[in-house]
């Protein structure tokens, strides 16, 4: 932990310009710091070919419940957390930037098949049951199959009713417009595109090219880029970018099937995301032909109006996980550390950065304690 709070107007340098290098970037600056960004990409726009941040690819799905599935009670409870802190990021981008990024909390739908339904309820048993952090009523909430077509038109099976399940609270956000607000909300920061830093140390940054930058404070948020200095490894990420005129679609929908993990995941502009949660490979290599007919095939089975739906992208990336899955934030004199974002990197990123600016003695991100409040289902 750092010995002193974080002085005001310090000169503070980040490595790795992705969800968490721009939020802290953000932040910071907006404390009167004098920061300055290093990253080995082009620009700050998404160049989609596998090897930029990782929270381009992400889908932006903000649900702490519904990672109960294949998380730590831990992971939730960060996302509560988080939740409200995107909400008043957003809200307070829209005061100068046109338009504001999408933050929405319209809660979430997990959906079967009648065959599925045993597999589901496994799946949901381990949502049942109330965590540290979660807003009260945010349980799971069966749906008939009235109130699914009330909710949701679009959603129906290709081969009879589905199961439904309606999760309060939780949310989705438009990663890219998101990425590219934090950058350009933030004109204060100095943005060193095509600079790579090879290596961090207390109080420098050491680039590829062999210059040397010293500031009061470094922040390495570079994820995979952070070996060997942290037990890093990247884990694959795929999605379906789906252009779906007239399509009715509000909240993020999870297929629960026996073998994949499948989500839908409405974007404005009349856009629909399509992916699979990870796959232990740091294969960069662009979506096989079998990945994409199964995610294409599993949408269309709970969505039938995607089938006039145009392919816009095929998008791979690698996530940054740790050994144990869990985020982790180092912080000493001169250098702070943080990583291992997984597949929650948008619904972890403000508690992890939270946590560093506790550390540094630096106000956290803002809140709007009723920002977005969810539907209520009745």
């Amino acid at each position: 932990m750092s010995s002193s709070p974080l002085a005001p107007g310090q000169r503070i340098g980040i490595a790795g310009a992705g969800v968490l290098g721009r939020l802290l970037a953000w932040h910071l600056s907006r404390l009167a710091h004098d920061v300055s960004v290093f990253d080995p990409a082009d620009g700050p726009l998404p160049a989609f070919d596998g090897r930029g941040a990782a929270g381009f690819t992400a889908a932006g799905m903000l649900s702490p419940l519904a990672e109960l599935d294949a998380a730590e009670p831990d992971v939730a409870g960060r996302g509560w957390h988080s939740i409200p802190r995107w909400a008043a990021v957003a809200a307070e981008m829209g005061q100068r930037v046109q338009p504001a990024p999408q933050v929405a909390r319209l809660g979430s739908l997990m959906v079967a098949h009648g065959p599925d339904l045993g597999a589901a309820r496994r799946v949901l048993a381990r949502l049942d049951q109330p965590m540290p952090g979660q807003p009260a009523g945010a349980l799971p909430q069966p749906l008939s199959a009235t109130a699914l077509a009330e909710l949701e038109p679009a959603l129906h099976g290709s081969s009879g009713p589905l199961h439904a399940w309606w999760l309060p609270g939780e949310g989705h956000l438009d990663t890219v417009a998101m990425m590219q607000a934090l950058h350009d909300d933030a004109a204060a920061v100095r943005w060193q595109w095509r600079m790579p830093v090879a290596q961090v140390e207390p109080g420098a940054l050491h680039l590829a090219d062999g210059t040397v930058h010293r500031f009061d404070l470094v922040i390495d948020a570079r994820g995979t880029g952070a070996r060997p200095a942290m037990p890093v490894r990247g884990v694959r990420g795929e999605v379906v970018w789906l252009h779906a005129p007239g399509l009715r679609l509000q909240r993020p929908v999870r297929l629960l099937h026996p073998r994949h993990r499948v989500y839908i995941v409405p974007r404005p502009g009349e856009r629909v995301l399509v992916g699979a949660s990870e796959l232990e490979t740091e294969d960069r290599s662009p979506m096989s032909l079998r990945t994409a007919v199964e995610l294409m095939a599993a949408a269309h089975s709970v969505v039938p109006a995607l089938a006039e739906a145009r392919i816009l992208r095929l998008d791979t990336n690698l996530r940054p996980a740790l050994p144990d899955n869990r985020p982790e934030v180092q912080v000493r004199d001169g250098l702070v550390r943080l990583n291992g974002l997984y597949r929650h990197g948008w619904l972890l990123a403000p508690s992890v950065v939270d946590d560093a600016l506790a550390q540094l003695g630096c106000p956290p991100l803002p809140m709007h304690d009723n920002a977005l409040a969810p539907d209520r289902i009745t």
